[in-house]
């Protein structure tokens, strides 16, 4: 047995040195890729990623491998990007050749390349194009989606006067409210905050987000060749992502069943319309297919981005009261208590405008960004990236560069500010991305979150059930994104 034994070890090895030396042949076969650990064959990297600290664990090899390095998911080459030069290099300087797409295996079963948000070639330009003039056509950036923002602004004012000074948690509060604005544009009107299968939507928004952000979510990312066979968490994400999608295939066919050409009413109908204008075209997009996961993509985008960062900027006010006092100040001088805040107001309001910034930046929603993927083989600070290797633009590393900011790991609206109070742009403030990629939602986004935090802070000052001190803004989990820890607080009327 022992005999045996010593054999089967030798075995082992033999295979395990056979298949190292055969990755790294097929490494230099397909090109020459920067630098990184040395990967362990079938399961890559597995001593240098913690899956449960997959950022950690990158930000570690940075600090040994440079800026730009390689890591192995399992097989997987991943090639990763640190810090706002070789971000900006990669995604504006070459943003043709890192515009591609790879979607994470934890959504591979939803989308499939489908939708707009993890398509590529042709229907990524097709459906990028038309969703951004549809957008722009329904308001985004303009006149007409502040004043829906400013009313809704409104209903959630009277959701905070109902609770009467009483503790409670703002979690639903902030995505009912941010929801019904771009329910507004992709289904044609907004939900009341009780409608149940609202609540039921909001809910399967915001517990698949937190999924996607756990240790299994991402062991299972790197690990999917693998963990693809048995049963697990990772399952939980395509259900409830499966709950939205067939929300929306019910309101599509109530469109399909009462569009009126001539009248399109929301992103829906104008979809659509184009499906009908292209029915004979070959080489069209427009399918029912991409009509649902586009549609998917923009709702629960423009639902759980806005909505997580106002839960984790009201999370850090609570922390640091007095910026919330300076926040009041400046409103009460430039707005007042009875005026509606408007956009025009933000240029006279740099304060304000900076610790919004803040709170973005501080907040890092999505740290590793979305995964990109070279769509050609691309020459890069001299070495050669294959076509279709995976790229981690890691954001965290931009919004987090001690070149760009002076504190990057305290919360500090000085970032934003010059020596004289004004407001102070700073190019790695990245959190919608750039290039090809960039997050088409950034103006609605940029509008909401100034209209929400002016009109609450307007008529309610902020009161934590403990000390500032002992508030603890440590994530709830931090993976795909960062999601701010549950917590209560009473609003009480100014």
């Amino acid at each position: 047995m022992e005999l045996l034994g010593a054999v089967t070890l030798i075995l082992l090895l033999a295979l395990s040195c056979l298949l190292l030396t055969l990755s790294k042949k097929k490494m230099t076969a397909e090109g020459k890729l920067p630098p990184g650990p040395t990967p362990l064959p079938l399961l890559g990297n597995f001593l240098q990623i913690k899956s449960s600290q997959t950022l950690k664990s990158l930000l570690k090899l940075r600090d040994k491998y440079g800026p730009v390095f390689t890591v192995y998911f399992g097989s997987r080459p991943i090639v990763v990007l640190c810090g706002h030069d070789a971000v900006k290099e990669a995604l504006i300087d070459k943003a043709e050749e890192f515009s591609g797409r790879k979607t994470a295996p934890t959504l591979e079963r939803t989308f499939q390349g489908h939708g707009l948000m993890f398509s590529n070639g042709e229907r990524w330009k097709q459906l990028r194009r038309f969703s951004l003039t549809v957008l722009r056509n329904f308001g985004m950036g303009k006149k007409s989606i502040e004043e829906r923002i400013q009313e809704e602004a409104q209903f959630l004012l009277e959701e905070f006067r109902k609770t009467k000074g009483k503790p409670f948690d703002p979690t639903y509060f902030f995505s009912r409210a941010v929801s019904n604005v771009i329910c507004s544009i992709m289904f044609g009107n907004r939900f009341d905050y009780e409608d149940q299968e609202f609540q039921t939507l909001m809910e399967m928004i915001r517990n698949s987000f937190r999924e996607m952000s756990t240790a299994w979510a991402q062991l299972y990312d790197i690990y999917v060749d693998f963990l693809q066979y048995f049963p697990g968490p990772h399952t939980k994400i395509y259900d409830m992502l499966e709950v939205l999608r067939l929300f929306v295939a019910k309101k599509v066919k109530q469109n399909q069943e009462t569009l009126d050409p001539n009248c399109p009413r929301d992103f829906i109908d104008c979809f659509l319309l184009q499906m009908e204008k292209e029915k004979d075209k070959a080489a069209s997009e427009f399918s029912l297919k991409n009509l649902e996961l586009t549609t998917l993509n923009l709702f629960f985008g423009g639902t759980e981005t806005v909505s997580s960062t106002l839960r984790y900027g009201f999370l850090l006010l609570l922390k640091y009261p007095e910026v919330e006092a300076k926040m009041h100040e400046e409103i009460d001088r430039v707005i007042g208590r009875s005026r509606v805040p408007n956009i025009e107001d933000r240029n006279k309001m740099p304060y304000t405008d900076a610790v919004i910034h803040e709170v973005q930046r501080f907040s890092d929603l999505l740290p590793m960004s979305l995964a990109h993927m070279v769509t050609h083989d691309t020459e890069f600070r001299g070495y050669i990236i294959p076509k279709g290797t995976e790229i981690y633009p890691v954001l965290h590393s931009v919004l987090r560069d001690p070149t760009k900011f002076k504190n990057p790991s305290e919360f500090n609206p000085g970032h934003f500010l010059d020596e004289n109070g004004r407001f102070k742009k700073n190019d790695a403030f990245l959190p919608f991305s750039l290039g090809k990629r960039y997050c088409l939602g950034e103006a609605l986004a940029r509008m909401e979150l100034f209209l929400f935090f002016t009109t609450i802070l307007q008529s309610f000052r902020l009161k934590p059930l403990v000390a500032p001190q002992d508030i603890d803004i440590t994530p709830q989990e931090s993976g795909f994104g960062n999601v701010a820890p549950s917590y209560q607080l009473c609003i009480i009327p100014r």
